[in-house]
This record gives C-alpha cells, structure tokens and sequence, in this order.
C-alpha cells in the first residue's frame, strides 16, 4: 500500500503525494552506493588526518565556555551550534552522542570529543532540527536535553512532529519551506535546502528537510542545515534580506560525483558566500564524524585553498575550532 503524504500540496513543487522531493532536477543512478562504497572499500578511505586524531584533536579542539551576556555562535561540532541572540539560546541539530548512528555499537564513530555536556549549557529556548538523518537527529542528545530543558520548543520541517512527540517533546512547530513563526521575539524561518531524509528502510523522504534563517532586530542568521549547492540557495537572501552571519557546510563531498548531489564542496561554500556579499561566514559539517571518503582534516585545508583560488582573505570566513565561539558584535573568535 502506498504511503501517503498528509501534508502534501499539489501546488507546492517539492511536495509529492508520497513524500518531498528536491525541486532541482537530478540525482543517483541505480548502482551508485554499490560503486561508491566498492571504491571506498578497495582506496582503503578516509584515511587518518595528517598527524593522526590526536594532533587534529589538539589543533582542532577546546572546551566550550558559555559566559558573556553579548550575542555569540559556539561551533560544538560537526553542525551543531549554540546561538545566544537577545539573550535567548538556540541549538541546531544538536548530536553528543559517540555515534550517529540508531546503534551503540555501529555507524560513524566520533572522532572528537563534544566540546560541553547538556548540564553546561545555562538555558536553552529552542532547538532547530534541519531533517532526520542521524547525525542531525540523535535521539540521545534530544531526550538529555528534553529532560533538562522540558519546555524548550522543538522546530523542525514537516512530518517530524509526532517522532519528536513521542521522544518527549512537549512544544513542537512543523514548518514548511518559507513558513515563519515569531517565537519570543525572534522569526524562524524554514528555507528550501537540497537534501533528502531518511531513518529507516521504509521512510525515504517521508519528513521534510530544510534548513532555518533566525532573525532578531540585530542580526539575521541562515544555517543551511545540510545541502548540496543549487541556484535555489541563492533565492533565500532575495526573499528574507541579506544573512548577517552564516554557518555553511563543507564536508562529506568526497567523492564529488557521488556526494556532489546532497553535500556542499568547500568551493561551493566559497562562491555562495561571496554571492551572499560575503557575511560573517563559519564553515560546519566538518571535524566530528567520517561519512565521506575524505580525511578530517582535509574540509578546511579545501577551503583555505579555496579561499586563496577566489583572492579571499580568511577574515571574513573563519574556521573555527570546536568549541570557539564568534562574537556577532566585533567579528573575534576565542
């Protein structure tokens, strides 16, 4: 029998009567995972970073201090963020877990570690999940935080509300692409990303991706969530305002032609922030977890050359380490 979409809008071109779907044409033939993952297997990918996951820890790595009282972004890994804007907090796909993965014992290991625990963080107002896959979405790090933080309001993209209710979320918002909601003060806005979802075998597509612009009188903020590069990307500036400050994905896009598709390649990154008119810029999807066939550490050595390539200064697109923060208001990470 078939699986029905209870929000689907026939006039909505990422909506099917089964699910959601990319509004750019394109995707994996049949037989691109086997070819991937024999090439994967046979190349002997990813391999350590240069000087091992000790050095790249201590390079790449400190605790995170939540202190201040001034708007900030802490990069926790990965993409997961801590946002404190008017004195709220905010977090996106927050994952503390060892592994993304619905196993304790298998799926992608991580490879550093989470730079706080749930009992460090002071507050927290909402939580914004980009889409289901496990290393956005981990079930763990969503019930620690519910129990500490019971009224925290969850929002997320269509058709996650009642898994995110039945993990114990008592104030959920599904939005669609473009729909906004006020929510103390500061506008969510859930924008079009180039993805797909899935949690299980059965579930393909069945829950929205998406990723969120949050907005306060100072500052508008555009995590994009997880996405591949497309020209729709560049219709969220047009239809929202100019982004202030963005945290754009680099990793998981080896190899090209296969995750090419669903995962932003630091040159990509690159030439959509410079046609963003180049904003405060923080590369994520890095530094934590190997799902893609290239080294930790090479995301960001991508981008430094990348940024060299476009005659880029690296003040404007800053790396940081897990667990820095950047100061909204002067541009310094620490």
């Amino acid at each position: 029998m078939a699986r029905k979409n209870r929000w689907f809008n026939p006039a909505l071109a990422h909506h099917l009567p089964d699910g959601f779907t990319n509004t750019t044409p394109g995707g994996h033939r049949p037989g691109d995972v086997q070819r991937w993952r024999r090439e994967r297997k046979a190349a002997g990918l990813p391999r350590p970073p240069a000087g091992g996951y000790d050095d790249f820890t201590a390079r790449w790595w400190q605790p995170a201090e939540i202190s201040g009282t001034d708007d900030r972004i802490w990069w926790l890994g990965h993409s997961s963020l801590l946002l404190r804007l008017m004195g709220q907090y905010v977090l996106t796909d927050p994952v503390f877990s060892e592994r993304a993965s619905p196993l304790s014992f298998a799926g992608p290991r991580r490879r550093t570690p989470a730079p706080l625990a749930v009992a460090d963080i002071p507050s927290l107002d909402a939580i914004v999940i980009s889409h289901n896959h496990y290393d956005h979405l981990d079930v763990r790090t969503l019930r620690l935080l519910l129990k500490r933080f019971p009224q925290v309001s969850v929002l997320a993209p269509l058709g996650l509300g009642d898994w995110l209710r039945r993990a114990g979320a008592r104030n959920v918002i599904e939005l669609d692409w473009w729909q906004s909601v006020v929510f103390q003060g500061l506008v969510y806005t859930a924008v079009p990303a180039q993805h797909w979802s899935m949690r299980s075998f059965w579930d393909r597509n069945s829950t929205l991706w998406c990723g969120w612009v949050v907005e306060s009188s100072a500052h508008r903020f555009w995590f994009p969530g997880d996405t591949g590069y497309s020209d729709e990307l560049s219709t969220i500036a047009r239809r929202l305002g100019d982004p202030d400050i963005v945290a754009l994905p680099i990793g998981a896009y080896a190899p090209r032609w296969f995750m090419g598709r669903n995962h932003m390649d630091p040159q990509q990154a690159v030439a959509l922030w410079q046609q963003l008119g180049r904003p405060k810029a923080l590369p994520i999807h890095w530094g934590v977890f190997e799902l893609a066939d290239e080294a930790l550490d090479e995301p960001v050595q991508e981008l430094e050359a990348a940024l060299r390539e476009a005659g880029e200064n690296h003040s404007g697109f800053m790396a940081l380490k897990i667990g820095q923060y950047l100061s909204l208001s002067d541009s310094t990470k620490k």
